[in-house]
């Protein structure tokens, strides 16, 4: 079966440059395996990130490196620029519908990785992280309907939404929305798995 092209504005970024190796996994290292690029691309997935934000969460890049990966996958066709709607009206990194398209790829390798005995999960998570790593360990046989844990539910989703509206320097309600959101996804084909515990829903990081 023949894939459908993603066009991208135009953009042919070659492959063979490094690996010579007409596989699809090759030419992902080439898109992607520049360091700290597919950690920009986390940071995005969420929605568009002004520079000091993907900065913000991604503290140990300096200015120099984040704006040289920033500009490899412009390059390549998976971020563009854009301009957020008044009355923000500044200028932001966003992923095309192609770099969005990563999203499957990359819940599974932070699955595959979380089954290493050498995973710390003590390290920090940017709010981004945080929200990836809830979607990559979600187990929706784990989600049954379960009144009588709604209000632990809803106070780990409170803390949740306060770590992220610290994070990244937004309201609560905000924070709240783009919880909401990540839920959504997770739920997607059951609804009623939001008042299961949030231990039982998801699997143990260590």
């Amino acid at each position: 079966m023949k894939l459908q092209k993603i066009t991208t504005d135009g953009i042919q970024p070659r492959h063979g440059r490094r690996y010579r190796d007409a596989c699809g996994a090759a030419f992902a290292l080439e898109l992607l395996g520049e360091r700290w690029a597919l950690l920009i691309m986390r940071e995005l997935m969420f929605g568009p990130r002004r520079f000091g934000a993907l900065r913000a969460g991604l503290p140990a890049i300096s200015a120099r490196v984040l704006a040289e990966r920033l500009g490899d996958l412009e390059a390549a066709g998976v971020l563009r620029h854009a301009t957020l709607p008044p009355p923000a009206s500044v200028p932001v990194y966003e992923l095309t519908e192609w770099g969005y398209q990563a999203d499957e790829a990359m819940l599974a390798l932070c699955r595959w990785a979380l089954l290493s005995p050498g995973h710390d999960p003590t390290l920090p998570l940017s709010a981004a992280a945080l929200i990836m790593s809830l979607r990559a360990t979600f187990r929706a046989e784990r989600a049954p309907a379960d009144e009588e844990v709604a209000d632990e539910v809803a106070g780990a989703l409170a803390a949740i939404d306060q770590a992220i509206a610290d994070a990244l320097g937004i309201s609560t309600a905000l924070a709240a929305a783009l919880t909401a959101a990540a839920l959504g996804i997770l739920l997607r084909g059951n609804p009623d798995g939001v008042g299961t515990a949030l231990t039982q829903r998801f699997e143990p990081l260590d």
